[in-house]
């Protein structure tokens, strides 16, 4: 039986539509049960905030509130393939994680993407700080 929480959490996904193991966080003793506070309500205003960054350092900044209050760890990084646009030039991934819906798993990436394509100074930054402009030599 899984136990009861004191906050709300998110509301269960369809059968067959979602493999975010939720049952078995909810009754894994030791399980981070963070992700769970990310309700769908919670889940649009975090879309909402993550299309909305300001700058690279607002971008690094909600990769560690992301990992501090949900757990959620976020990649951002040049992609392995050949770049031809800034959609496709940088790689965004979550870490696999019992809990993470794969509707949430799918939009904080595609919400960091529009952010990154409305303020491409973003991402190039993100592309510098990983030397591909070859300023740190």
């Amino acid at each position: 039986m899984p136990k009861a929480l004191p906050f709300p959490i998110r509301t269960e996904c369809p059968p067959g539509a979602c493999t975010c193991e939720r049952e078995r966080l909810l009754e894994d003793p030791q399980g981070d049960l963070r992700i769970m506070r990310l309700t769908r309500e919670e889940e649009k205003r975090l879309v909402a905030r993550l299309e909305n960054i300001a700058s690279y350092d607002d971008l690094k900044h909600m990769q560690e509130r992301l990992q501090s209050n949900l757990g959620i760890v976020v990649t951002i990084g040049p992609a392995t393939e050949e770049v031809r646009t800034i959609r496709g030039g940088i790689g965004i991934r979550l870490a696999e994680q019992p809990g993470l819906c794969r509707k949430t798993r799918q939009a904080i990436p595609a919400a960091i993407r529009r952010c990154l394509e409305s303020k491409p100074e973003i991402a190039y930054a993100i592309l510098d700080a990983h030397d591909l402009f070859g300023g740190n030599s």
